[in-house]
């Protein structure tokens, strides 16, 4: 049979990849039957226009709303430590009001006595703008005589002042009750932190320390509430290896009160055991540099002021009669005061520093972290190896808050019945004590 030759009307897919024409077949034709075309496979990519289409945003699952019970929660939570130190201080001021009254006088009036009046002072006018009314112990008074009182505080107070444009005193108030409740926290996260720590022991370690025997310096124009801020999160920081921030908090407390050498040991301590495990790490080196400036800075200040490198201690010699005697003065008074039984304030005085001793040995035999224990200790030294004003030893003891972590942490594990029970008693002791300190004894406390 003849073989039609190829034309150009044959249909051709001008896309072929394979254009050349295929020789005509001379062979015979098969016998077998005729094959059919297979159908055409779908393609396995979509067409360009389909992959240019814009693709439709897949709608974000809207996140399920927090209910209103778990908000609460969660807020009362961050701020338990702040109300458990109101609660405490509040029933202090309410104790204080009743005695203010009983006494005729006023709640303002006292909350601002003694050293308050000298840290406002400073605040209002500097350290060449005190008040003539204002002298040390003995009546006299010399250019140099406020420079024993620290500037940190005063200093706070007086930017409080200047920004809100409120009056001095209210400044002074509110720097005392932001401080304490900056504290508040601090007391709550260190009781979190320390070996066996929990959140409850946290928040009992703030009810205790408001509810010490003089925490009514808590709400006065007093510095220890500042001081104690600083002094509190820089331990947290210790124990929590932060470094830096441990030797800045170190560095305001030396600005606020001298018993920043306390905390200073304490901190400088852990920051040299640090340094010998890790020498690499540059934020031991930094915070051990930064620490002791304010401390130091300050010392150097007034030695610079009065000529001496020793003029710090000369003003308080001179014009407190305060100086370091190794305890004789206290073991004087503990012995005149239970002998006499002169004074509740003296009295209570007394038990207050023999139970101090009792709990530095509690945290000792209970394993409270070395550097706590170092920063009460300190303190301790610090306040019952000097003389001066007895009449003060147990407000000077103030700043050893550390001492009342194992209580927090013995009553953490008794039933709430019993802890609230202890707090209450506490709490309310203290509160008369407070109120009784300022308007029943008429010395400076």
């Amino acid at each position: 049979m003849a073989i039609e030759p190829v034309t150009d009307t044959d249909e051709r897919d001008p896309t072929a990849l394979d254009a050349t024409p295929t020789a005509p077949s001379t062979s015979a034709p098969s016998t077998s039957a005729p094959a059919t075309s297979a159908p055409a496979e779908p393609a396995l990519t979509e067409p360009a226009s389909a992959e240019l289409a814009p693709t439709e945003p897949v709608p974000a699952e809207p996140e399920p709303a927090v209910p209103v019970s778990e908000r609460l929660r969660r807020l009362l939570y961050l701020a338990a430590p702040s109300l458990v130190f109101l609660a405490v201080r509040l029933l202090g001021l309410l104790s204080l009001a009743w005695l203010a009254s009983a006494h005729r006088t006023r709640v303002l009036t006292k909350l601002t006595v003694w050293d308050g009046q000298w840290l406002l002072g400073i605040a209002s006018g500097g350290y060449a703008g005190v008040p003539d009314g204002l002298t040390d112990a003995f009546g006299n008074r010399t250019p140099v005589t406020a420079l024993a009182f620290f500037p940190g505080y005063p200093g706070v107070v007086a930017a409080v002042r200047f920004l809100a444009g409120t009056p001095l005193i209210i400044a002074g108030l509110a720097v005392s009750l932001v401080a304490g409740l900056v504290m508040a926290h601090g007391l709550a996260r260190l009781g979190e932190i320390v070996p066996g720590g929990s959140r409850n022991a946290g928040l009992l370690l703030v009810a205790l320390v408001a509810a010490a025997p003089m925490g009514i310096v808590w709400s006065m124009t007093y510095s220890e509430g500042l001081f104690c801020a600083c002094a509190v999160w820089a331990l947290v920081h210790v124990l929590s290896r932060n470094w830096l921030a441990a030797g800045c908090c170190t560095a305001l407390a030396g600005l606020v009160r001298p018993t920043g050498a306390a905390l200073l040991l304490a901190v400088g301590l852990t920051l040299l055991a640090a340094a010998a495990k890790e020498p690499r790490d540059w934020r031991v080196w930094a915070g051990g540099l930064v620490a002791p400036l304010g401390l130091v800075g300050y010392l150097g200040y007034v030695g610079w002021r009065t000529g001496s490198p020793m003029g710090w201690f000369t003003l308080q010699r001179d014009g407190w009669n305060s100086r370091f005697d190794l305890g004789a003065a206290t073991v004087s008074f503990t012995r005149d005061t239970l002998a006499g039984g002169r004074s509740v304030l003296e009295v209570v005085t007394v038990a207050v520093l023999a139970g101090s001793i009792v709990l530095l040995l509690v945290c000792i035999a209970r394993g409270v972290p070395t550097p706590l224990v170092v920063f009460a200790a300190g303190v301790m030294v610090m306040d019952l190896g000097s003389n001066g004003l007895m009449n003060s030893k147990a407000r000077l003891l103030l700043p050893a808050v550390t001492l009342f972590v194992p209580v927090a942490m013995a009553l953490a594990k008794r039933q709430r019945s019993t802890a609230l029970a202890v707090l209450a008693g506490v709490a309310v002791a203290s509160a008369w004590f407070g109120g009784y300190a300022l308007t029943g004894w008429s010395y400076a406390i």
